[in-house]
């Protein structure tokens, strides 16, 4: 991991393939290992598992039934402010953004990741087909299969879709804000869905490394799959290491994020 993220001769980043596909290779082989764990501890019905399960749910419900304003702001934020609706509109405008900037091979990435995703957990669904908590007296309902969580899924795949994009394109300030709101989002969507009785644990734990193995295998693929430009063609010096000299961009970072052919800007790796 450590030969990914050392800089080249040029000053840039390593760009070799290897070092290229090394992160997304590893990261996904992690997510999809621990994914396939917990889907065999669901479907082995494994007991303490089971335990934890009961145990939260059973917790979480008893509080919300002392506190319906608290239902109701759980609610507002599941439905509204974290909706996979609306994460997919954030990454939908980002697309459009994208192409504006003509970042179509970025673009392209984003939009099939989060495709890619929604197809995934819905196939996955109604693979597993297990069934959602059944409380008594239930403050919320949510219809299909419960494994893994679709709104957990959801908001790992486009919050970090929008991370990876986004964190080259804001002053290095505000990159630790922006990956907080995406942690809180991330995590907050988690527990929304346990605190309304519409999903066990297991099953947004499901869903976070679901979504986080389709980002990496999208990455790896369009890291891999490069037709337009040559190996030499990552070789070129950045924007920096020129000075944007006959380009009048004045050596901006952020015009790296079009000039760049990986999916993943260069600059985003080299700074984090």
């Amino acid at each position: 991991m450590a030969a990914a993220l050392a800089p080249g001769r040029d000053g840039g980043p390593d760009r070799r393939p290897g070092a290229r596909l090394l992160l997304p290779v590893v990261a996904f082989l992690l997510t999809a290992a621990l994914f396939g764990l917990v889907l065999l501890l669901v479907e082995t019905h494994w007991g303490p598992l089971r335990r934890l399960d009961a145990g939260t749910a059973d917790r979480l419900h008893r509080q919300a039934l002392s506190h319906p304003a608290w239902v109701s702001a759980l609610r507002f934020l599941t439905e509204v402010v974290w909706a996979p609706v609306t994460m997919r509109l954030l990454v939908a405008a980002l697309v459009v953004r994208l192409l504006c900037r003509r970042a179509w091979r970025l673009a392209a990435w984003a939009a099939v990741t989060t495709t890619a995703s929604g197809l995934t957990g819905a196939l996955v669904k109604h693979a597993v087909a297990r069934a959602r908590p059944r409380l008594p007296d239930p403050v919320a309902h949510a219809p299909g299969f419960s494994f893994p969580s679709g709104h957990a899924m959801t908001a790992a795949t486009c919050c970090t879709v929008l991370v990876l994009v986004l964190a080259p394109l804001v002053p290095r300030r505000w990159r630790p804000l922006l990956l907080a709101a995406a942690v809180v989002s991330v995590v907050g969507v988690g527990y929304t869905r346990v605190a309304l009785g519409v999903h066990w644990v297991s099953d947004v734990a499901g869903g976070w490394l679901l979504g986080l193995a389709v980002v990496a295998a999208t990455t790896a693929v369009f890291e891999t799959w490069n037709p337009r430009y040559p190996p030499a063609a990552r070789r070129r010096p950045s924007v920096r290491s020129a000075g944007g000299a006959g380009r009048g961009d004045g050596g901006s970072e952020a015009q790296q994020v079009r000039l760049e052919p990986g999916v993943v800007p260069r600059i985003w790796v080299k700074r984090w």
